[in-house]
């Protein structure tokens, strides 16, 4: 076998998983790392392909709209087979913005094409298509950074131009073009270390807030502490809303819809009695393992947060509400391709019941903050609006800068925390999560 071929055969592997997973995520609407995950077992691959094949998947639907606009450009009939474009998808994502050669991305997608009888005659289109993507590299990088909203769907881009301003939505969708940073939250103990002392041992960033802004590049468990449990890994602005709740030692917290368990992790390490609850029992299990590792308890409850039979019984309740999470794309850009404006009215509907549940479980005196992931003020902002007009028991504690690292950019008008993808928590530190939180306190 030559070495050329040899080459493309041992990476087949990661590019047909990427190519699988991007397809059943784009057709069926769901998560690519929830895709990934399930298809992983059965692909047989090492860990340094199974990274590849991730990173061509996301790195895929991050970029999406420049790739297709690239395709459309260059196909001489609109393309309506599911499979092909996600093939060339696959392959245009490495030309475009992978370090991987060109005749190996697009050998592979060749390759990948004739495993399949359905796509078996599209070999000769998918070479063509693929070269003059590479021949064309430059030009088509150029078009797409003079157009910051290429890589977002027109139902978003109208959404955030609407509620930000042209020029703050070309910042967010800009701001979602780049990947992620790697934001890590301290367990405060003393037998594990301080903010301070792990910043320096893992050669990261002190936020203003005290989450640590890691630049290496090596795999989170190979990270120093990780294993002793001395911190977990949680995006600097998602870490905010359970400093506002400020639980103390001894009180009984709720924290509803609670799975990865980031926020709860905070709040045990607090010294709070806290109830983390979730409807997924298999999250939970994963939140109680992540507990677990960091030392901390909390009790778990298997169950809906709108079937909870305590009522004004938590001195705090933390709501993380399920939302379209439009404010995670930076770490999750599947949500742009796999949600839709109906989803917004959908989830912010479960939002209002849940906001009403949340505060028939706080007694007299207690605290609630409502937060979410996401940029549409139907999820944010008009819901803290619609709180307290249903109820008068309740009133806005405003976020005060000095609660949040002293950056008072993150607060709005109303006194409420809003988080954009373009911003960040110090000048040389952009980059955070679009989060919306707000504060309310009922009435002793």
């Amino acid at each position: 076998m030559a070495d050329d071929e040899q080459g493309l055969q041992q990476g087949l592997g990661a590019r047909r998983l990427a190519y699988l997973a991007l397809e059943e995520s784009l057709r069926a609407r769901r998560a690519i790392d929830d895709v990934l995950a399930a298809r992983a077992p059965q692909a047989g691959l090492d860990a340094r392909d199974l990274g590849l094949a991730r990173a061509i998947a996301v790195t895929g639907l991050r970029r999406l709209g420049t790739i297709r606009h690239a395709l459309v450009e260059r196909l001489e009939k609109p393309m309506r087979d599911g499979r092909i474009e996600a093939l060339l998808v696959v392959g245009a994502t490495q030309v475009l913005f992978l370090d991987v050669p060109d005749h190996a991305a697009v050998g592979t997608a060749v390759e990948i094409a004739r495993e399949d009888a359905r796509m078996a005659r599209a070999g000769g289109l998918i070479n063509a298509v693929l070269r003059r993507i590479a021949r064309e590299r430059e030009a088509i990088l150029a078009e797409a950074e003079a157009d910051p909203f290429r890589d977002a769907p027109a139902w978003l881009a109208a959404r955030w131009t609407a509620a930000y301003g042209e020029e703050t939505a070309a910042a967010i969708a800009a701001a979602h073009r780049r990947e992620a940073s790697l934001d890590v939250t301290v367990k405060e103990d003393p037998q594990t270390g301080t903010p301070e002392s792990w910043a320096e041992r893992l050669d990261a960033r002190l936020l203003p807030t005290g989450t640590l802004r890691v630049s290496a590049r090596t795999s989170v468990p190979d990270l120093p502490g990780y294993a002793e449990g001395a911190w977990w890994v949680q995006d600097a602005a998602a870490a905010l809303p359970a400093r506002l709740l400020a639980a103390r030692p001894g009180e009984r917290v709720a924290d509803l819809c609670a799975a990865p368990g980031g926020k709860t992790a905070q709040l045990a390490a607090a010294g709070a009695r806290v109830v983390a609850v979730d409807r997924s029992k298999k999250r939970l299990e994963r939140l109680a393992e992540n507990l677990a590792r960091l030392g901390l308890a909390a009790e778990t409850r298997a169950v809906d947060a709108l079937a909870l039979e305590e009522e004004a019984s938590f001195d705090a309740v933390l709501l993380d509400a399920p939302c379209t999470s439009t404010g995670t794309l930076r770490r999750h850009p599947d949500v742009a391709w796999t949600k839709s404006a109906e989803d917004v009215v959908k989830l912010a509907a479960l939002q209002t019941r849940l906001l009403d549940k949340a505060a028939a479980l706080t007694k007299a005196g207690g605290r609630l903050v409502y937060c979410t992931c996401s940029l549409e003020p139907e999820e944010g902002e008009a819901q803290a609006a619609g709180f307290l007009a249903r109820h008068a028991d309740f009133a806005r504690d405003p976020v005060r800068a000095e609660e949040i690292g002293g950056v008072a950019t993150l607060i709005d008008a109303s006194g409420d925390l809003r988080a954009l993808p373009h911003l960040g928590l110090a000048p040389d530190a952009p980059g955070l999560d679009g989060f919306f939180a707000a504060r309310f306190v009922r009435a002793g």
